[in-house]
């Protein structure tokens, strides 16, 4: 199997499943209990709680421990937005966010709450002076992601966070697609809150983290016990914690080589479609990407049935977010970036990792060659 949807997931590290397994196995108690054995536990979160604080450069106790990604996103947007109820019920946030974002922002719009979704460029870049002109006195939270899951494309987060603070408005960064990737600093990105998932990043699925910038109203989204200073209630997965730290010092220690290595092997993989697939294009082509990451349209063929292709070769690809999967409309990212329907209908991501290598390259291009010519021949599109 040749591996290529590393946006969606990644394979647990060897390294990350050997410091959890102690957490497993021998060390299972609750972190909350007085007693030496709960203890223990308590120590492995508060480690893992230190490491995580250094990676990001921040304070240990700006770090919150989530049941993932989504986890982070929800009680970010629902945390701010319900503490600073008495100052206003706006939030601005872009076309293009992952659905933890995007359906977050329309169920506060149910509930009363009016969202701006600030346009895209055609390459997918956020409108800055869009975003300038939605705040308001009333805006409470500017939501931006740093990159997009689907195209890869940087967003100028630091710029953003500029606007967000003049006018005294916190700003939340959903960090999932760049944790591991790139160097992931809140205060060089000016985020007040940053949103990561370890299973992004070679970690276990299940768990997240959320830096809160110390003095950022939030609300806890969960009720029930005092966990996480009283911001997410809920017996700590103290094993996954362990593998989030783990999984997230390792991913930082290795991603300037590891970027570079991936990024010529994605520049590799475009020339070699570009070439080989008449029609093809690469989405968001013309802005910075995250070095994994490539979007492209394959006119004439159902991106869909392109990944079914593909897999029948024993290869992975996906048409986008994987937590879109089962959605017959067209990727709402490509749309908001202006491509028509039945181009994103035919359009494909691939997204490399730490195990993909230059022979993978070859065989995948040979494969898709292949796949693209026969559904054209029997495409209506």
């Amino acid at each position: 199997m040749i591996y290529l949807d590393h946006n969606a997931t990644t394979p647990l590290d060897p390294r990350v499943f050997e410091a959890m397994l102690p957490y497993l196995r021998e060390a299972w108690g609750n972190p909350s209990s007085p007693y030496r054995f709960g203890q223990e536990a308590r120590a492995a979160v508060e480690r893992a709680r230190n490491r995580v604080a250094e990676c990001l450069g921040c304070r240990p106790a700006e770090v919150l421990f989530t049941g993932g990604g989504t986890e982070a996103d929800n009680l970010a947007l629902r945390g701010v937005t319900r503490a600073l109820r008495d100052r206003g019920r706006h939030v601005v946030t872009s076309a293009i966010e992952h659905p933890a974002v995007l359906r977050t922002c329309k169920a506060l719009e149910a509930d009363g709450v009016r969202v701006t979704w600030a346009e895209v460029s055609g390459d997918g870049v956020v409108d800055v002076a869009a975003v300038g002109r939605a705040l308001g006195s009333d805006t409470v939270l500017l939501s931006v992601m740093h990159a997009n899951n689907e195209t890869g494309v940087l967003q100028p987060v630091a710029e953003l966070a500029e606007l967000a603070h003049a006018r005294g408005v916190p700003f939340h960064v959903d960090a999932v697609q760049t944790a591991g990737k790139l160097p992931l600093r809140p205060a060089a990105l000016g985020a007040d809150l940053l949103a990561l998932s370890a299973h992004k990043f070679h970690g276990p699925k299940g768990v997240g983290a959320l830096f809160v910038r110390s003095g950022t109203p939030l609300h806890p989204l969960l009720t029930g016990g005092e966990h996480e200073r009283g911001l997410r209630a809920g017996t700590e997965n103290v094993a996954g914690i362990v593998g989030l730290a783990e999984a997230l010092a390792l991913a930082q220690a290795e991603a300037q080589a590891e970027a570079a290595r991936v990024g010529a092997l994605r520049d590799r993989l475009e020339r070699a479609i570009l070439a080989a697939v008449p029609g093809a294009r690469v989405h968001g082509a013309g802005a910075p990407r995250v070095p994994n990451t490539t979007n492209l349209a394959l006119p004439g063929v159902d991106g869909e049935s392109v990944v079914v292709g593909l897999d029948l070769h024993g290869v992975c690809v996906s048409t986008g977010s994987a937590c879109s999967t089962g959605d017959p409309a067209p990727s709402h990212v490509l749309t908001a970036m202006g491509v028509p329907p039945r181009e994103a209908q035919s359009s494909v991501r691939f997204s490399l990792g730490r195990d993909t290598r230059p022979e993978d390259i070859d065989t995948v291009v040979r494969a898709l060659a292949e796949v693209v010519a026969r559904l054209r021949a029997v495409s209506s599109l």
